[in-house]
């Protein structure tokens, strides 16, 4: 019979690599430090970060330059004061009727509704409207994929950093140096990808080559302390190694690893959750606050995936996130409905969260203008001129819709979910 204990990782070997770490000579490290420090270190980091995080803050830098969302904000404000949302009790009765006040739930198994991409500030406000109006759901989470540059031009940054505060969502930004199209000064971060037109490049390794893990450290500093945005999306192992060394350095900073990551497979998660581990702080914490698996992955990898997080106690930490619907065009084989999967896993896989990224594909196959993942990295001047904008608006809200048949069906079953923890009351 082989024997299991020769896997038994041996404190020689963990010796080396905390000699090479502590190494003063080591390049990778100094590297590393070097970026930490051009932003004034890790205690005035963080320091920065929380004044920026700060609503009034926020809302100072609207008001400053003269933010039309100077507005919005105050009006999310003032539904949230007007109790304009629908209670979490009275949904359950709008679903299951009388039955409702009959059942517990159980919110420890609650799964987290998810929606990407949330692109442009607008079209929160005008979920929100359509979420009021017909009693709906807000999401408890939102990923943005929006180029920070041109959104930061357009003050859209700071507005929804201000506006998650107010209706009580996590949200998630992505930083562009992420390898697929030019980077923040318009250099090409990886020699292959031009483009969409260049999409096999991606063959050759998504993302960062060479220096780039450092300049994604860098950018991602210079707007978490600027505007608080403590929350990234994460591609590239190079970069995810760089976010367990800034956070076990002291850096508040968290991250979700992205599904272009490619995390297909139960030891591919095992690979990343032991590098969290390895680099957790002492109180347990890792900065890998989400971890998005592959579109193909099947239940069983995803309660494989949970089990190795139980083990290294990073239930409550980590956030599996799953897409139950994607985008009708240009990422996945369509009809992609994962919807029944989170079913079966919801009642047992804690701490898990159901993205919407598409509309229910049957609703997409009729639009005249099909959600696009390529849309994602169009500019906001070429989507205006050709008239796209309301296109894209109804896209997101048919992504609203289908969070919402996923929150339905959980309420069905007696299995409860996480909406905008402010807007949604829970008695």
């Amino acid at each position: 019979m082989t024997d299991r204990k020769k896997l038994r990782i041996s404190e020689a070997s963990l010796n080396e690599i905390n000699s090479f770490l502590m190494d003063e000579d080591n390049p990778l490290v100094a590297d590393l430090l070097e970026v930490i420090e051009k932003h004034g270190g890790v205690a005035e980091i963080n320091k920065k970060a929380e004044e920026a995080r700060r609503l009034e803050n926020l809302v100072a830098q609207l008001e400053s330059k003269k933010s039309p969302y100077v507005k919005d904000i105050e009006w999310l404000e003032r539904q949230l004061e007007n109790d304009a949302f629908i209670s979490i009790p009275d949904y359950r009765r709008s679903i299951l009727g009388p039955e409702a006040d009959l059942k517990e739930f159980d919110d420890s198994f609650a799964v987290t509704l998810e929606i990407s991409a949330a692109q442009y500030f607008p079209w929160l406000i005008e979920e929100t409207k359509q979420a009021i109006a017909k009693k709906e759901l807000m999401p408890g989470r939102f990923i943005r994929v929006r180029n920070m540059a041109e959104q930061t031009a357009d003050n859209d940054v700071i507005a929804f950093a201000a506006a998650m505060q107010v209706v009580g969502a996590s949200y998630v930004e992505t930083l562009d140096t992420k390898g697929t199209f030019p980077g923040p000064d318009g250099a090409p971060v990886n020699v292959h990808l031009g483009g969409p037109d260049t999409i096999t490049g991606y063959f050759g390794g998504v993302g960062m080559p060479n220096e780039f893990p450092l300049k994604w450290a860098d950018e991602y500093l210079r707007y978490y302390t600027k505007y608080g945005v403590k929350q990234v999306l994460n591609i590239n192992p190079g970069s995810v190694l760089l976010g367990y060394m800034m956070h076990k350095l002291g850096i508040d900073m968290e991250f979700k690893i992205s599904v272009f990551m490619g995390n297909d497979n139960p030891y591919a998660c095992l690979w990343t959750l032991m590098t969290a581990k390895l680099f957790s702080r002492d109180d347990g914490t890792s900065p890998l606050i989400g971890f998005n698996l592959s579109n193909s992955v099947n239940k069983e990898t995803i309660e494989l995936s949970a089990h190795v997080r139980e083990a290294f106690g990073f239930e409550d930490v980590v956030r599996i996130e799953h897409h139950i619907t994607e985008t009708y065009k240009h990422i996945v084989r369509q009809p992609y409905n994962r919807l029944p999967d989170l079913l079966d896993l919801a009642d047992h896989v804690k701490n898990i969260s159901a993205k919407h990224e598409g509309a229910i594909p049957e609703i997409d196959a009729t639009r005249e203008y099909p959600s696009d993942i390529l849309d994602y990295f169009r500019p906001k001047s070429e989507i205006v001129e050709k008239g796209d904008m309301p296109k894209m608006l109804q896209n997101y809200l048919d992504k609203h819709h289908s969070l919402n048949v996923t929150a339905q069906e959980l309420t069905k079953r007696g299995l409860t979910f996480i909406a905008a923890r402010n807007l949604h009351r829970t008695k």
